[in-house]
């Protein structure tokens, strides 16, 4: 598919998020809800930093190389998203949410 000049596909493919939700599913059992963003509180510059919950809310620990993978494959399909904020990706609906605006929405 061609490119446009800034690297992102001329004709952006709207399934792709469906299909991330499926595969991060598969790749994750009992996960409903992603939170991603390059702010690992452990590190002082940019790095990868994965929360993912289960229905009731707990979180789901990953291996670091399911990490590393969940935030390659949505860095992959949002390539102009500013992560530096985080996001909650909902797997359930496929929608990606900026966190302070879910933070909101709670009333915290």
């Amino acid at each position: 598919m061609p490119a446009m000049p800034s690297g992102i596909p001329a004709c952006p493919d709207p399934d792709r998020p469906r299909r991330l939700a499926a595969q991060l599913t598969d790749m994750i059992p009992g996960a409903t809800t992603i939170r991603f963003g390059l702010s690992d509180p452990a590190m002082t510059w940019p790095h990868p930093h994965v929360i993912v919950k289960d229905g009731s809310g707990r979180t789901i620990e990953l291996s670091r190389t399911a990490a590393r993978v969940t935030a390659r494959w949505m860095m992959r399909v949002w390539p102009g998203m500013d992560w530096t904020r985080p996001h909650t990706f909902d797997l359930a609906g496929a929608a990606l949410i900026p966190s302070d605006l879910l933070t909101a929405r709670r009333g915290r």
